[in-house]
C-alpha cells in the first residue's frame, strides 16, 4: 500500500495535468458556455480520467516488478531503451483511458507486459492486435478464447454438455454462455468480424446440422492464436 501511495504521489503533477490546466483555462474563456464547460470538464471528466490513468500505470508498474522478481535477466530500468515497449505502452494507455471493461484492460496490460519480454509477435502485428482490442467488445475476446478448444473451455468452466447426434456451433455457444441464449444475431456478427480480421476460419458461424466432432472443433487460425498469446498474462 505504501508503494502504491508513493506512485500516486509521483503521478500528481504530470504533463497531462499541465495540459488539463491549459484546456480548462481555454474552456473558461469560451463565449456563452465557457464557465459551465470548464466546470463540466473539472467535475465530470477529469476525476475519472485521472483515476483511470493512475490505476492503469500503478497496475503496469506492479506487474513489471513481478516480472523483474521472476526473471533474473529482466530489468525495468532497461525498458527505456526498448522502443517497441514504449510505443506499445503509450498506445495501450490511450486505449485504456477509453474503457472501463476489465476484460479489455487485462488484455491491454498483458500486451504491454509481453512487449517488454522480447515478444515473438511482429511489431506490425502487435499494433494491429492493439487496434483489435480497442475495437472489440469483451465478448469478442471470450468467444475467441472459447473457439480455440470449445470442449476444453467448457470443462475449465464447469459446463456439462449433453451428448449430441447432430447440432450446430450456436447450440454449443448457447449451452456454454447463458447470456447469449437467443442472441444468435449478436454472436454471429462477432464471429464474422473475427473471421474478417483473420482470427477465425471461414465458415465458422455455420448454423446447420453438424456432428458432435464438428460442433466442438477448433476454429481459431494461427493469427488468432498469436493474438491470444499476445494478450495472455505472462506473470505466473
Amino acid at each position: 500500500m505504501t508503494e502504491d501511495r508513493d506512485i500516486k504521489k509521483d503521478l500528481e503533477l504530470s504533463v497531462g495535468d499541465y495540459a488539463h490546466i491549459g484546456v480548462r483555462a481555454g474552456l473558461s474563456t469560451a463565449p456563452f458556455l465557457g464557465g459551465s464547460l470548464a466546470e463540466f470538464f473539472s467535475v465530470v471528466i477529469t476525476p475519472p480520467l485521472e483515476k483511470r490513468r493512475d490505476s492503469w500505470l500503478i497496475e503496469i508498474f506492479t506487474r513489471l516488478k513481478k516480472l523483474e522478481e521472476q526473471i533474473e535477466e529482466f530489468k525495468i530500468e532497461n525498458l527505456g531503451n526498448n522502443e517497441n515497449f514504449i510505443s506499445t505502452l503509450l498506445y495501450a494507455t490511450q486505449v485504456a483511458m477509453r474503457t472501463h471493461r476489465q476484460e479489455k484492460l487485462d488484455a491491454l496490460r498483458n500486451a504491454v507486459l509481453n512487449s517488454a519480454l522480447n515478444p515473438t509477435v511482429d511489431e506490425n502485428l502487435q499494433l494491429m492486435f492493439l487496434n483489435l482490442v480497442d475495437r472489440y467488445t469483451p465478448w469478442h475476446l471470450t468467444l475467441l478464447q472459447f473457439l480455440v478448444n470449445p470442449k476444453e473451455y467448457g470443462k475449465n468452466h464447469n459446463i456439462k454438455y449433453v451428448e449430441f447426434l447432430q447440432g450446430s456451433l450456436g447450440t454449443v455457444i448457447e449451452m456454454t454462455f447463458s447470456d447469449l441464449v437467443g442472441k444468435d444475431k449478436f454472436y454471429i456478427q462477432i464471429i464474422k468480424e473475427m473471421i474478417s480480421n483473420g482470427l477465425l476460419q471461414e465458415g465458422v458461424y455455420y448454423q446447420g446440422g453438424m456432428t458432435e466432432q464438428g460442433m466442438f472443433a477448433s476454429r481459431t487460425t494461427d493469427m488468432g492464436k498469436q493474438f491470444l498469446d499476445f494478450i495472455k498474462n505472462p506473470v505466473v
